[in-house]
């Protein structure tokens, strides 16, 4: 798990003092809500099928336990294994144990946010297995010894110049290597496929979980995932226990709004279903009557199905947040996320989404800065393909966050002394006859504050401050009734 937000708002200042940074993450966003809004422009069926969505993330969830069994029962019986991990220490060592008793020591990765968040790859360096990321973002920010910064673009903040420059120094790329876009493509590929070639697990996330036939959906839009799953002699897949949908034709349905809401596409370019190991059997030209062998494919299967802190949330005024398909919308619409990325929030799940789920998950001790990075305008939960109350859920973590006694002690005195004068109508007046006074005189000719006193001084560090009116609504309102 990434580390606690003890420096939150350093690195938010860091953030808003990189203007190439900034640049690079409005540029990203915007081009995604502009996809996404053409696409669902596009679907007449838009609005009903992100209903239906809703509807089956809410009914999953609140039946959680039946499908997960019946999940495990039908992975069992096609051959598969199921592995449960209450923490995320549990999944590292799942995932390690596996590795060892198949004497792995090289494995190539697909994307897994599940991966970031029990940080997997580092306990399975220091296990001795080698981990070659090879969704072409993650496989960057591997390059970089960096973190991702979105859910969907791993390397939003980063310029085709400073990939060119770590391709150069880490993978001893020429000029011409990295003359372009689709030659630093090329280079990335060409090291990529000897990894696929030569490792001895494959280690993916899942996108989705079928209870009903015991697959395993993949999205990606590389063929990374397909090589992942297929040709190592391992596969080990990572998902979240609230991942799942009953049936394949619920998929059907969570597919239609998934690549809508991440990427403006009707449907991910590899959208690939699993269902257990290699088959093995007769061939039907072998003249045998068995069951028809394969050529491909995993020679075990196993899926970790991680809880860490997830049913805590069952039944809670949370659990909404365990609807989320990852598909990154909320990040997109975010004006926080807009300016800050996804780095300042010092987690593996940035954005909306992150403000509610780390706390969620983590507690609020250490992550009781991330429901404060938001401005409420509700741009998540108008984008969002599930329809999640983001804003609401923000408001139950900041009431919870007063309630342990976590918010500053300036910002508590500034709520409990509103509480006093908003609860006393003579002294209301009064001291809104006070604040007119106070700020005309810190105003400049023109009405705005360019300099606020003490820890107000972080609202005027980004924007000016209105003076207040030298009358009150009240009173312009007493006058002209008079």
């Amino acid at each position: 798990m990434s580390a606690a937000p003890a420096t939150f708002y350093r690195r938010v200042e860091a953030a808003l003092n990189n203007p190439t940074l900034q640049a690079a993450v409005r540029l990203s966003t915007g081009r995604m809500v502009a996809n996404r809004q053409a696409a669902m422009a596009a679907f007449p069926e838009a609005e009903a099928v992100r209903d239906r969505a809703r509807a089956i993330r809410a009914h999953t969830i609140a039946h959680l336990d039946r499908y997960l069994r019946q999940f495990e029962a039908n992975v069992v019986a096609r051959g598969g294994k199921v592995h449960w991990a209450a923490t995320a220490a549990d999944a590292v060592r799942l995932v390690v144990e596996i590795a060892r008793e198949h004497g792995v020591r090289t494995a190539v990765k697909s994307k897994s946010m599940v991966s970031e968040e029990i940080e997997l790859n580092a306990a399975l360096a220091q296990a001795g297995v080698e981990v070659l990321e090879t969704d072409l973002g993650e496989f960057i920010v591997q390059l970089a010894n960096d973190h991702p910064s979105h859910i969907v673009m791993p390397i939003i903040h980063k310029s085709r110049g400073e990939i060119a420059r770590l391709f150069q120094d880490r993978l001893q790329a020429s000029d011409e290597d990295v003359s372009d876009v689709p030659q630093m493509t090329r280079l990335a590929r060409r090291v990529l496929r000897a990894g696929f070639l030569h490792a001895d697990m494959g280690i993916s996330g899942g996108n989705f979980g079928v209870a009903a036939t015991g697959s395993l959906c993949i999205t990606t839009n590389e063929g990374n995932g397909r090589l992942t799953t297929t040709l190592p002699r391992v596969h080990v897949a990572l998902m979240g226990i609230e991942r799942l949908v009953p049936t394949l034709d619920d998929l059907a349905v969570m597919l239609q709004v998934l690549g809508r809401s991440a990427t403006g596409q009707k449907l991910t370019v590899y959208t690939n279903i699993i269902s257990g190991p290699r088959r093995h059997g007769q061939g039907p030209g072998a003249g045998g009557q068995g069951p028809v062998g394969e050529s491909d494919g995993p020679e075990h299967f196993h899926i970790v199905l991680v809880d860490n802190g997830r049913s805590r949330l069952l039944g809670t005024e949370l659990a909404e947040i365990l609807y989320c398909i990852r598909c990154g919308a909320c990040l997109n619409a975010c004006p926080v996320y807009q300016q800050l990325g996804g780095h300042a929030y010092g987690s593996v799940y940035p954005g909306p989404v992150g403000s509610v789920l780390m706390p969620a998950l983590r507690g609020l001790y250490d992550w009781h800065d991330l429901p404060q990075a938001s401005s409420l305008c509700g741009a998540c939960r108008e984008i969002c393909p599930v329809r999640i109350d983001i804003p609401r859920m923000l408001l139950e973590l900041r009431s919870e966050t007063t309630r342990l006694g976590y918010t500053p002690w300036w910002v508590s005195l500034g709520l409990s002394t509103l509480a006093t004068l908003a609860t006393r109508p003579r002294l209301f007046r009064r001291a809104q006859t006070l604040a007119a006074w106070a700020t005309r005189r810190m105003a400049g000719k023109d009405g705005w504050i360019r300099r606020m006193p003490g820890h107000l001084a972080r609202w005027t560090d980004a924007r000016d401050f209105p003076a207040f009116a030298p009358k009150t609504f009240q009173q312009q309102w007493e006058e002209r009734r008079r």
